[in-house]
């Protein structure tokens, strides 16, 4: 079969309505790997012609960063437009948001960027729950046609393409497709930018339907900004770094959390004194398992995220077990600039170690199953959660009311993977506490009405204060770990609904060393080395400018202060006590209130001034 090659994106989506016919279920990549051109073709016309009948599976729709006020809109308009710039937004999505979609178009996704879609209907409706290795058998019954993919070219050649960035659901249905149990067209949407990831990702331009390629239609990808990191990401990184046996395998996800857990690795590995020190300040509850010497052998990475931050392991000597010639395997990448850049400009030799591959490899266990369990030895699972209950029970991806925050992804997959292997942990990651409009709440929970992950499978829970084993433990043990790592403002209450349900001992008293789990503990115990350089706050780069970096905690600080009148009071006073320096200057003319012209601008001017006062210089301004 020969590629049919297209410059046009209404001409191509005209071609694929008259080989497919009228009825088109679509299917688009998770995240970064979406032909948007094509995706916004069909749209249009199934837009301009009810009797087209369009059904979208996917999930992880990208969408530009927008500020829910004058005064993030001010600060996120700049960054949108220099990180996100010529990125087209996909037709369907915005149609989402502003309750339009036409009744002959449908959208079905299986995860969601965390918390952008809640209180829209249709999404919440049409929300499909799915195992990320269940998503392509999910998206073949119901009868998907075409599959349109952001695919990258080998250089000086037409007959080559690579998945790329997704090759997690898209080679696994090419294999069913091969085998007969599938029937789809693939088009393809080249992208210049895409890095060309060789091995299994690289597939023949003939399993290809149609190919859209020319300059009108290159664009930038998709590029999200670093998070910046603080203390409590770094002291939850420390207490994982430590659980990671030398010659183990990895699986980390993107993030705040997952940067401060690979640069603690790699304290471990390069400043192994400065990192013992920095757990010996922090204190708190641990496990039998502690690991705290350099990486001899190093570690392999079995994850469904090629995350940056891999490539930072790799370059400090971490990463560097292979299995099979692959320092990692991994299903999908998503990432700032700076990744994509490093993928394309590194040598192919060295790209092909890390290994594009199906989610079924990456996910599960079945299939070779006897050479993934020989290469996953040590293996450590680390995810992230919104809650745990006291009991154990992970809540990751919606809330009580049936709300879908995010989606399952693979995370039941990697901790159905730990409890498999013989060796292996899924350690969980929850902040101790988070921040609502009025309060500050626990994510320690007695009961909650929604789980992700049963508490039958309970394994390793990690707080900024420490870590609870909770594998095969009674339910007595496990709630009296869970109590030594929750903010201690909320032990007394938690401790007491235990009691209530006869679940804890009348007589259990939490142990006075756990009794201090409060945020000041944590920058008493870290601020020296975040001051001394070790613990910074984008420790692998970041796109936002020294001045922008200076703006997002002042910026935060208001942001938390909007719901009180007491504390906008007290930033108004400090602002205009505060004689702004050149870097607080800088800061004001950025977010255009150096001339306060209008009513908005007057009132913001202070409050900015405050909290720029409060947070002080950039080295100093991390919480």
């Amino acid at each position: 079969m020969s590629t049919k090659r297209h410059s046009d994106p209404d001409a191509l989506a005209e071609a694929i309505i008259a080989e497919v016919g009228r009825r088109i279920v679509l299917a688009l990549p998770l995240g970064l790997g979406k032909a948007n051109h094509v995706a916004n073709a069909l749209y249009a016309r199934a837009e301009a012609d009810r009797s087209i009948d369009l059904t979208i599976l996917t999930a992880l729709t990208l969408e530009k960063p927008r500020g829910s006020g004058d005064l993030e809109n001010r600060f996120i308009d700049p960054v949108i437009d220099r990180l996100f710039g010529d990125y087209p937004d996909l037709a369907y999505a915005a149609a989402l948001r502003e309750g339009r979609l036409p009744p002959n178009v449908a959208v079905n996704e299986f995860f969601l960027m965390a918390g952008r879609w809640l209180g829209v209907e249709h999404v919440q409706q049409n929300y499909v729950p799915a195992n990320y290795t269940h998503a392509g058998d999910f998206a073949l019954q119901r009868g998907i046609n075409v599959v349109a993919q952001l695919v990258a070219k080998r250089p000086g050649s037409d007959k080559s393409y690579s998945l790329s960035c997704n090759t997690d659901l898209t080679l696994d249905l090419l294999r069913q497709r091969a085998a007969g149990r599938a029937d789809f067209m693939m088009v393809g949407q080249v992208n210049g930018d895409l890095p060309y990831m060789p091995g299994e990702a690289e597939v023949d331009a003939s399993q290809f339907s149609f190919a859209l390629d020319s300059a009108e239609t290159h664009f930038s990808l998709f590029a999200p900004p670093k998070q910046p990191v603080a203390l409590a990401d770094y002291a939850a990184g420390l207490h994982i770094a430590r659980l990671v046996p030398d010659g183990g395998t990895l699986q980390i996800g993107i993030g705040s959390i997952g940067d401060a857990m690979v640069q603690a690795l790699i304290l471990r590995h390069r400043q192994t004194h400065a990192f013992r020190d920095m757990l010996k300040h922090l204190g708190g509850p641990g496990t039998s398992e502690d690991h705290g010497d350099p990486f001899e052998r190093g570690l392999y990475g079995a994850s469904e995220m090629l995350v940056d931050s891999f490539l930072e392991l790799a370059s400090a000597g971490v990463l560097k077990r292979e299995v099979d010639g692959a320092l990692v395997h991994a299903a999908f990448f998503l990432g700032p600039k700076s990744f994509y850049r490093a993928l394309r400009e590194m040598p192919e030799t060295e790209r092909a170690r890390l290994r594009m591959t199906g989610v079924s490899y990456v996910n599960q266990l079945h299939g070779d199953e006897e050479e993934k369990r020989r290469a996953r030895v040590g293996a450590r699972f680390v995810n992230n959660a919104m809650m745990v209950t006291l009991l154990g029970a992970v809540v990751s991806d919606g809330l009580e009311d049936g709300a879908v925050v995010s989606g399952v992804g693979g995370q039941y997959n990697f901790v159905a993977q730990a409890f498999a292997l013989s060796d292996a942990r899924a350690i969980i990651y929850v902040p101790a506490t988070r921040k609502t409009k009025r309060a500050t709440v626990s994510n320690i929970r007695w009961s909650y009405g929604h789980t992700t992950i049963p508490h039958h499978l309970r394994d390793i829970v990690v707080t900024e204060y420490g870590v609870a084993d909770l594998r095969g433990k009674a339910d007595a043990e496990a709630i009296a770990a869970m109590l030594q790592v929750a903010d201690s403002r909320f032990q007394d209450e938690l401790s007491r609904k235990a009691k209530q349900a006869g679940k804890l001992p009348r007589d259990h008293r939490i142990a006075d060393a756990f009794r201090n789990n409060v945020p000041e503990r944590i920058e008493h115990a870290l601020g020296p080395a975040r001051d001394a350089g070790l613990l910074p706050v984008f420790p692998f780069g970041t796109d936002f400018t020294e001045t922008e970096q200076r703006l997002i905690p002042a910026l935060k600080k208001l942001k938390d202060a909007q719901n009180s009148y007491r504390d906008l009071a007290g930033l108004a006073l400090a602002g205009l006590r505060h004689k702004p320096s050149p870097a607080d200057e800088a800061c004001l003319e950025r977010m255009q209130l150096v001339e306060a012209g209008n009513a908005m601008a007057r009132f913001y001017r202070p409050l900015l001034k405050g909290a720029l006062a409060l947070t002080g210089p950039i080295k100093d301004n991390w919480p």
